[in-house]
């Protein structure tokens, strides 16, 4: 019973206890809202820039595009099956695109793309050697 009255001392001690501060509140909500501005410039803006221009590079490719696809197939782009919408086309990432790959012709879907390059180079052309 003396056990419990002393506890019941101490915890009416600290409650009457002076505050922190009044500027406590405001100075902690200052700091979590200026953590959510830096994580929103440092994470998820970039991330949503370099979304938006990989989705953008996959709706410009053309034919003779190189292209790589999200299981590591590297080929040159000969035709894209595209949808049209209200009598203009209209590419989507479900549109079919086949690709050239060595002596294999692929059909992969255009979302699966993961990069696209420039028109592959002449493996012909007049680069001599460099020993």
């Amino acid at each position: 019973m003396i056990a419990h009255s002393w506890l019941i001392t101490a915890a009416l001690a600290q409650s009457a206890a002076p505050s922190i501060g009044n500027g406590f509140g405001l100075t902690f909500a200052i700091e979590i809202g200026a953590l959510v501005v830096a994580f929103y410039f440092l994470i998820l803006r970039p991330q949503s820039k370099q979304r938006k221009s990989q989705e953008e590079s996959l709706r410009n490719i053309k034919k003779g595009d190189e292209v790589v696809t999200a299981g590591g197939i590297v080929g040159e782009v000969i035709f894209i099956k595209g949808t049209v919408k209200d009598g203009v086309a209209a590419p989507s990432m479900d549109d079919r695109i086949t690709i050239k790959s060595a002596e294999s012709r692929i059909i992969v879907e255009r979302g699966r793309i993961a990069r696209v390059g420039a028109k592959p180079a002449d493996s012909t052309g007049s680069g001599g050697s460099t020993s």
